[in-house]
């Protein structure tokens, strides 16, 4: 027997998505519950989970600059289109897009590309069964590899247990 996905969605927040699937589970047996709002997720907070696992997610690369190596040319901070880097140099992190360009043209090699903490992926238990869900760090713009890593873990859960669904809010 294959795996069956039920997906509740709907263009608009606030329309009572999570209230509905959170409805559905006392009807619906070896289920694995996944809660795909990685920007604001709230199944976990009508489900009460138990925490089992958590990792953090990397969903891109930051620059990060050695500034032992950095010889003070200007060339990254006249070239960044994001106004990343202050003269100094000095990197401000939020700012950064992961482009690359300021490690392409550094002549010192002082910067360089380093993956970035994006969110972080947790593995819980509920009185329903399984809950796999995630929270994307504020500013980060990976949601749809977040989701994708919600999707794939939750259908690797239910392999794993044998499970006949996977419900995604």
């Amino acid at each position: 027997m294959s795996l069956k996905q039920i997906a509740v969605i709907s263009g608009k927040g606030g329309t009572g998505k999570s209230s509905f699937t959170a409805s559905l589970l006392p009807r619906l047996e070896n289920t694995v519950i996944a809660d795909c709002d990685v920007d604001a997720p709230d199944l976990h907070i009508l489900l009460d989970p138990d925490m089992k696992r958590s990792k953090p997610f990397y969903g891109g690369v930051k620059a990060t600059m050695d500034p032992d190596r950095c010889i003070g040319c200007g060339k990254c901070v006249e070239m960044c289109r994001f106004s990343a880097i202050d003269p100094g140099p000095q990197l401000k992190e939020m700012r950064c897009e992961g482009c690359g360009l300021c490690a392409e043209i550094c002549p010192a090699s002082a910067i360089e590309m380093r993956p970035a903490r994006a969110g972080e992926l947790f593995e819980a238990e509920t009185g329903y069964g399984p809950l796999i869900h995630a929270r994307l760090e504020p500013g980060e713009e990976t949601s749809g590899k977040l989701v994708a890593a919600v999707r794939e873990k939750a259908r690797e859960v239910a392999a794993r247990s044998g499970a006949e669904r996977v419900l995604i809010d």
